[in-house]
This record gives C-alpha cells, sequence and structure tokens, in this order.
C-alpha cells in the first residue's frame, strides 16, 4: 500500500463511478457467474456501459424502480450458485430493502453485494429523501453484514475485485463523483484492517470515505498549531478493527472520528464501543448531527453539516486537551 503526499490529494481524473463500471464488467467478462443488478440506476452507476448490455447476456440485470424486489432478486440468485452486485443509491438499499437485506440476505446466508452510492452528503443536488446520514447506523445490528467505504477509487477497484471471490453479505457505502486521491495505484487493502495513513503521537483521527481527505488536511493544520495527529483510514466499519482503534488510544490518549454519517450508530459510535470497552480515553466525534439533509453543492454541504477539515480540527484540539496527565 502506498499512500499519495498531501500536496498530491488531488480529486481523481476518474469518478467512482467509472472505477466501478469499469471494474464490475471486467470481472463479469472473466466470471460468467458475476451479475450486476440495477434498480432502474444503470446509467448512474454503469453508464455508457448500460449500452452494452449485449456483451453481458443475462449478466446485466435492470429490476427496474423496486429496490426490495432487486434485492431478493439478487438472494434467489445467490442460491443458484450466483455472484450478483446490487446497486441502488444508499438510502434506497438500507432503506426501501431493509427487511429483504435481513431476511433473504443476512439470515439465509446468501452471498450478495451491496452497493450504495452517494452515501451522505454526497447525495448534494438531490437533496434530503435521497441523502442517508443513517445507512450504517440501520445495518450495522445484522449479524454476517460487513460494512465499507472506500476511500478512492484505487481501493474501490481493489475491494470490487476482492468482493468477487469472498463469500457473504456485504454492503459498501460508495461515493459516485471523484473524490480526492490518496493510495497509489496497485495499492492492496486487506477488509478488517484499517490503514494508519500519518502518524502522529497526541490525537488520533480516525475516519472513513471522504472525511479521510479531511482528516489529511487537519492534521496538516494541527502539525503547525504544535499538536501531532495520527490518521487512519478505518475504511471498514464492521467489523471494526478493534486492536488499531485500542493501539491509537493507548498510544496517544484521545481519538476523534470523522465520518460522512449521522454521530448516532455509525462509525463514531462503534469507536466509542470499543474504547469504553477496552482502555477509556477523549472521544470526540465529527459527524451529521441529529438533522435531515438538504440541497447543496459539497462545499456548502460541508460546512453545513461541519464535516471539514477545520470542524475536525476543533475537535482535535479538544479531545487532546481533554487527556489525563
Amino acid at each position: 500500500m502506498s499512500i499519495i503526499t498531501a500536496k498530491e490529494h488531488e480529486l481523481s481524473t476518474q469518478t467512482m463511478a467509472q472505477v466501478y463500471a469499469e471494474t464490475i464488467t471486467k470481472l463479469m467478462e472473466e466470471n460468467k457467474d458475476i451479475m450486476e443488478l440495477e434498480a432502474d440506476l444503470g446509467a448512474c452507476i454503469m453508464g455508457g456501459k448500460m449500452d452494452e448490455i449485449d456483451k453481458y447476456p443475462g449478466q446485466l440485470i435492470n429490476c427496474g424502480i423496486q429496490e426490495a424486489n432487486m434485492i431478493g432478486t439478487a438472494c434467489g440468485l445467490s442460491a443458484a450458485g450466483k455472484i450478483p452486485f446490487a446497486h441502488s443509491f444508499a438510502p434506497f438499499i438500507a432503506r426501501r430493502a431493509n427487511d429483504q437485506i435481513f431476511i433473504s440476505g443476512c439470515y439465509s446466508d446468501a452471498n450478495v453485494k451491496l452497493i450504495g452510492s452517494d452515501p451522505g452528503i454526497m447525495a448534494a443536488y438531490n437533496g434530503g429523501t435521497h441523502m442517508p446520514f443513517e445507512d450504517v447506523a440501520a445495518l450495522r445490528a445484522f449479524p454476517a453484514l460487513t460494512i465499507m467505504e472506500p476511500t478512492d477509487g484505487v481501493m474501490l477497484k481493489s475491494l470490487i475485485r476482492q468482493l468477487a471471490e469472498k463469500k457473504g453479505m456485504y454492503y459498501v457505502r460508495c461515493a459516485r463523483k471523484a473524490v480526492a486521491k490518496i493510495y497509489e495505484e496497485g495499492s492492496e487493502f486487506e477488509i478488517g484492517k484499517a490503514n494508519v495513513i500519518k502518524n502522529g503521537t497526541d490525537v488520533t483521527i480516525i475516519a472513513a470515505g471522504i472525511m479521510v481527505a479531511e482528516a489529511l488536511k487537519a492534521a496538516q493544520i494541527l502539525e503547525e498549531d504544535g499538536i501531532s495527529a495520527r490518521v487512519v483510514d478505518m475504511f471498514t466499519i464492521k467489523p471494526l478493527d478493534e486492536e488499531m482503534v485500542c493501539k491509537c488510544a493507548e498510544e496517544t490518549g484521545a481519538i476523534v472520528t470523522a465520518e460522512n454519517h449521522s454521530i448516532y450508530n455509525g462509525l463514531g459510535s462503534a469507536v466509542c464501543e470499543v474504547i469504553a470497552e477496552n482502555i477509556p480515553v477523549p472521544v470526540e466525534k465529527v459527524g451529521v448531527q441529529d438533522v435531515f439533509g438538504e440541497v447543496g453543492d459539497m462545499e456548502y454541504l460541508k460546512k453545513r453539516f461541519h464535516l471539514t477539515a477545520a470542524d475536525i480540527v476543533i475537535k482535535a484540539k479538544a479531545a487532546a486537551a481533554r487527556k489525563r496527565g
């Protein structure tokens, strides 16, 4: 795994949707059992690949605007030995198909990869109805479900290729737009293991998704103020890398979590559970408060919901100040 230097953390030239479309179609060419199911949103994540549907007979299926039926279909295909990936916008996966994920998926030991795109403020101009601040919260208690949030296109490509080989229920909350480049091409990632992408001694920032780039910006600001911040990319939210959380708590004595999700029952809550049970240290959470989403561009929404590097800096200073001794 190689990390791009902080000055190079610019937006990728490829969108996450383009990376996903290229990766999944390549996998379908390699393995005819791999299938891509869409709830009438194929153009959003697959782009021009939907025009090539004849290239993947029986593998690329538009189930229509009926997410619950799509998940049921995916679970049935799994029982028949297929490897289905099922995509829709994150709120439609987590809310509309919640029972199907639990009963037909997790309870039935299915092999389905759920792709929920545009999590949190990434929904932008689609507004509050399409802005899932609660998808992790809605799914985190489901047994046998792994939850991940890829940081950039390099990680997304690696994780999708891994999921084609792994059996089980997975939920991937995934941006569609271009995001900041964090990792070098060819980097590999172990599901369930966090990455330390910047070392530090005074406070640890544990972040996921688009908040990793904000955490790195915050760490630079903190360094200028004499505070050494460690940055951890916790791309697997469930199962959480508890060993890493405890190590960071012991070594830095203070934790900040940063997530593009509600502060309730997401990454921050998962970290707090581990801290409370193992090595109590101050924890501050950066995330969306108990509110609904709204329409806006990304920069406005980051400020509106306090998801900026400046917000992380404030919380990091507060956590560091609360340390004992």
